[in-house]
């Protein structure tokens, strides 16, 4: 098998589970096995620390194929010579953070997920001490796993109880940024939904401990069918589900993650959702008091409210640069380096970065920042939705997604783009800097709102994002991209009505 077919990005992804029409396995323990032999290689190669001095750590999510794929992956780092630490039940961010931590202190780490993809999908995310692989990392793994063999090794595979370890810290996050005693969230109700992934911890070694109230939190025990809901914040179906939690237990946040917690949305005591633009705009007032005028970056689909509060109400600046977490989380990393401050990098996926944190997109450390800021603002008699009180409402928005047919289409892709670019320019419609694809604005008394037409990064697909700004704008936003995207014969605009 090619399994350069089982690169997505940064990450390795495959079908794991018979049993879905169409869909045929392609990600086995013994691939996993392959992969786990020649990441060794790689990370000896880089480190310079021959093979049998490597520590490496392996962890997993709920996924009902992990433990099977847990078992290859280790047994081909084993045949490598390397010493492997089974970390079971783990989550993509401790992951990191068991090369961080004193106590584990591993040269490298591998989380076996498939985030938010359904039940029958699996894939491998690996860490070295700069945070997560890059694309050509992994390329350069898969290449050299198609060529390898590895033996059967017997030696011992020592067992870590990282998740405890990771909760603690988590937990001692907040209590020290409290200082308010040994349970300082006391008189708040939390609930938490984990969607049956990995973030049960949350509750039960986090929340209970420092004295929240967690009735009515759902869906904690793992269970790798998501026999509830698929664990994915930007699900409908799991922000209702964490919405109807909150608003039924009268409580004063909700929480919800992916299946291996990199990434979190909230429900405010109102049964109002922080997703998408606000929950960047939510941590980004958090943060702003102690970056005052830093940059925030975000992906390409933000929309100009957020703009809007980032920059006139926080004081802050905003780069809204493009899709895809290790995009805004490399670019993050550079601005820092060049000495121009970027606490944050966020996405509307709900990946999101702190610069206080490693660089690292985690989902349940977005989550602390929350429920400290939840804390102290109840101190104060206020609610946490007091600050993003001043970001505009949402009124209207659609993404429509144009499918291209025929072969090379990101060449295609471009060649739509360079004219839907040309065209606009001809109409005098206003383009703001945009790193992916062609963004417009429009703020006349006509119409409101923004446009953003891009290539997939993957796929032969050209998402239109359109948001308008006040009741009505949207469709007049919408017959003005029929206009700019009229006469291409490769592209299929029928979901544009």
């Amino acid at each position: 098998m090619d399994l350069m077919k089982l690169q997505n990005g940064s990450d390795v992804r495959g079908v794991a589970v018979e049993g879905v029409e169409g869909e045929n396995v392609n990600i086995t323990p013994e691939i996993a096995k392959q992969i786990g032999c020649a990441y060794v290689s790689w990370l000896e190669k880089k480190t310079g620390t021959p093979a049998n001095a490597l520590r490496i750590g392996v962890g997993r999510d709920s996924r009902v194929s992990g433990p099977a794929l847990s078992e290859g992956l280790i047994a081909g780092m084993v045949s490598a010579g390397a010493t492997v630490l089974d970390c079971g039940m783990a989550t993509t961010p401790a992951m990191f953070m068991s090369i961080i931590f004193d106590e584990t202190h591993f040269d490298g780490s591998a989380m076996i997920t498939a985030s938010h993809l359904p039940f029958n999908r699996n894939g491998i995310k690996f860490f070295d001490f700069d945070g997560g692989l890059e694309h050509d990392d992994i390329t350069e793994i898969l290449k050299l796993a198609g060529l390898l063999n590895p033996a059967k090794v017997n030696a011992p595979v020592y067992k870590v109880n990282l998740l405890d370890l990771y909760a603690e810290y988590l937990k001692n996050k907040i209590a020290d940024a409290l200082e308010m005693g040994e349970t300082p969230l006391k008189g708040l109700h939390i609930v938490v939904d984990s969607g049956n992934g990995a973030s049960g911890f949350f509750v039960d070694k986090i929340l209970k401990p420092l004295g929240a109230d967690t009735t009515g939190s759902q869906f904690l025990e793992p269970d790798g069918m998501f026999p509830n809901h698929i664990p994915n914040p930007e699900n409908k179906q799991a922000m209702e589900a964490i919405r109807s939690a909150v608003l039924n237990n009268k409580a004063d946040l909700g929480l919800i993650f992916d299946t291996d917690v990199d990434r979190m949305s909230a429900v405010l005591s109102d049964g109002s959702e922080v997703n998408r633009d606000s929950i960047i705009a939510m941590i980004s007032a958090i943060l702003a008091p102690q970056y005052p005028g830093s940059t925030i970056i975000t992906d390409s689909v933000t929309s100009d409210r957020l703009t809007y509060f980032l920059e006139d109400v926080l004081g802050l600046k905003h780069l809204c640069y493009m899709r895809g977490y290790k995009n805004v989380i490399n670019k993050q990393k550079e601005l820092n380096a060049a000495g121009t401050v970027a606490p944050l990098a966020m996405e509307t996926s709900g990946h999101g970065a702190l610069k206080d944190n490693y660089f690292l997109d985690d989902g349940a450390y977005l989550a602390v920042k929350l429920v400290i800021a939840l804390a102290k603002a109840a101190k104060e008699g206020k609610k946490l939705d007091s600050l993003i009180e001043k970001l505009p409402p949402l009124v209207e928005e659609g993404e429509y997604r144009f499918k291209i047919s025929g072969d090379d289409f990101k060449a295609y892709g471009q060649t739509v783009l360079a004219e839907f670019k040309k065209r606009a320019e001809a109409a005098g419609y206003t383009m703001p800097q945009s790193y992916e694809g062609v963004r417009l604005s429009f703020k006349g008394e006509d119409v409101q709102g923004w446009i953003l037409l891009r290539m997939s990064l993957h796929d032969p697909v050209m998402p239109l994002n359109i948001e308008g700004g006040r009741k009505g704008d949207l469709a007049k936003l919408v017959e003005i991209a029929k206009k700019l995207t009229d006469g291409f014969d490769r592209l299929d605009r029928s979901s544009l009505k």
